[in-house]
């Protein structure tokens, strides 16, 4: 009797194994290096943030995370393995989800339409089955809520809600279908401060359901506010990696305001 040789089981990541590591990942658009020697880590139930101007490369670091450019050097690994991405949609399929700044919401739209917009509930398996629009309003009604979140009208359009109101649907949308890793791209960048309070509570609230989040942003104090890891990118490298037992607010805030550079030009343009 011959045995039959099984393909063995996939081993499951241990639970120390991070999220996303990235291991002194670089990309290169021909001649122009836009990110250098970058190495980052996304664990579960921690906000990693990164912070730096614009042109200090966080939007390629979050094309490269997302799927949508892949990096030239270095390395990518999710859960232990290294990857390659070749599309957002695979990127996506391994649990990484991305709220960009823009939303990608239909302002005309209800709330619950914008919630299952691509991934609609039909009454059956055969293409022209109708929409299932009881059952995902109640679904999307839920999860708001158990979010914490309250809107008056789960009917109403998404564009008469505020900008964090907006930004915590996306929020809500991605931890509904699966998202293990939510990266949040300037989330805060057009809110007022009681609007980005709202965005930061929620931020909070997907780290403590188990995410694991990159917060991207240029502005410390609401980095320092839900951050458990910092990193500061200036011209695609990065110039501080700590974590936040090793680092103050004013330290964040003097590095991002240029640290030497800005007591330089202090020291120039002092009064005699």
């Amino acid at each position: 009797m011959t045995d039959t040789l099984s393909e063995p089981a996939p081993v499951e990541p241990s639970i120390d194994t991070p999220l996303v590591r990235m291991t002194g990942v670089g990309k290169s658009y021909g001649a122009i290096q836009a990110l250098e020697g970058i190495d980052l880590t996304v664990r579960a139930r921690e906000v990693t943030c990164v912070l730096g101007d614009n042109g200090a490369g966080k939007s390629t670091l979050i094309k490269i995370i997302s799927g949508l450019h892949p990096h030239t050097e270095g390395t990518l690994e999710v859960d232990g393995v290294e990857t390659r991405f070749g599309s957002p949609r695979e990127s996506l399929d391994r649990g990484i989800a991305t709220v960009y700044q823009d939303l990608a919401v239909v302002s005309l739209m209800e709330v619950w339409r914008n919630f299952w917009l691509g991934s609609e509930l039909r009454k059956g398996n055969y293409p022209l089955a109708p929409l299932d629009i009881k059952a995902m309003r109640r679904i999307a009604d839920a999860e708001l809520a158990k979010m914490g979140i309250h809107v008056k009208d789960i009917n109403q359009p998404i564009g008469t809600l505020s900008g964090g109101q907006r930004q915590c649907v996306a929020i809500a949308r991605a931890v509904y279908f699966g998202a293990r890793v939510l990266i949040l791209d300037e989330p805060t960048a057009a809110l007022g401060v009681k609007q980005s309070g709202v965005v930061l509570k929620y931020t909070a609230a997907a780290r403590d359901a188990g995410l694991g989040v990159v917060f991207i942003t240029h502005n410390p104090h609401h980095a320092f506010m839900v951050g458990d890891h910092f990193s500061i990118l200036k011209l695609g490298r990065c110039v501080l990696d700590r974590k936040r037992a090793d680092v103050t607010l004013e330290q964040l805030t003097t590095e991002m305001a240029g640290g030497q550079e800005l007591a330089e030009l202090t020291h120039e343009l002092k009064r005699p």
